[in-house]
């Protein structure tokens, strides 16, 4: 049972990483209808300035988060404004092909300027290990997990509560209609993508405390994001989250019991499950009107 108990967590908290670049990538996804497959390697991209930081400066990767998130926020505004925003009116497809390009082009950059090398990042606090009761968690995911459900809590009320937020939402709902309204919905753009750029910013000081640094890390984590995005529902912030729980306890459940070299097998296998039963997703209410 105490075995069963650690797996549970050890799963929550790994959805917990999960969620905050699933967050990110499905407020971009929710409002500029652009599937970003530069996702990963701008995570990438974050995790080398934090991992640089703390080689040139000394600086933790948890204060790094901050000013790289910030980096990435630009990054992510930038690419938006001058990559994405030419193409909105062109095919989806071609949309899809400019972030492939983005992509590829940041991880041949990294592999001509870093190499092939894994560097960790040396840290003490966010590695050590608490023993509760018969459970063993990291803190750094227990702080991961916190953060997590800290940014998905802020980004609702700033969805629900705020002039911008709502701008979000209308936009999300129907582009044309907002900008009826007033709403400028290519600057609207612009702030969706940095947000969501900014939200793998923040998850880059995370995840550089619990791991290295190397160009293919993205890949790593942004395959498992799509498939939570989908499998919660293109453009559901609850589904970002709640699919990242349930993929995180899958990961967790099935590396144990079954595989650690099949643990994906059994979350695609889930992922196709439910898709075919709700093609939108668990929590999706199908594409918005353009």
């Amino acid at each position: 049972m105490s075995i069963f108990l650690q797996l549970l967590v050890n799963g929550l908290l790994l959805g917990g990483a999960y969620a905050i670049i699933s967050i990110g990538l499905t407020l971009i996804f929710g409002v500029v209808r652009v599937v970003n497959f530069a996702h990963g390697e701008l995570l990438m991209v974050g995790m080398y300035a934090v991992w640089m930081l703390a080689q040139h400066l000394g600086w933790h990767p948890y204060i790094s988060a901050v000013p790289v998130a910030l980096m990435l926020f630009a990054a992510g505004a930038l690419l938006q404004r001058f990559v994405i925003q030419p193409l909105l009116s062109s095919e989806a497809h071609i949309q899809i092909f400019a972030t492939v390009g983005v992509s590829t082009a940041l991880l041949n950059l990294a592999l001509m300027i870093f190499g092939a090398d894994v560097h960790p990042v040396d840290v003490t606090f966010g590695t050590e290990h608490l023993q509760l009761g018969s459970l063993n968690v990291s803190t750094g995911q227990v702080i991961t997990f916190v953060v997590a459900i800290l940014v998905a809590s802020g980004l609702h009320v700033f969805l629900q509560q705020t002039f911008t937020g709502r701008a979000f939402r209308a936009v999300a709902q129907h582009r044309y209609a907002a900008s009826l309204m007033g709403v400028n919905v290519k600057a609207t753009y612009i702030l969706a993508f940095g947000f969501g750029a900014a939200l793998v910013g923040l998850a880059s000081g995370l995840l550089a405390v619990q791991y290295p640094v190397f160009p293919t890390v993205g890949q790593y984590f942004v395959l498992t994001a799509f498939v939570i995005v989908v499998l919660g529902g293109l453009g559901s912030l609850l589904g970002a989250l709640v699919g990242s729980l349930v993929i995180g306890l899958i990961d967790s459940l099935a590396g144990y019991y079954v595989s650690p070299d099949l643990k994906e097998v059994v979350y695609f296998a889930l992922f196709l499950v439910i898709l075919f039963v709700r093609p939108t997703g668990l929590f999706g209410l199908g594409r918005g009107s353009e």
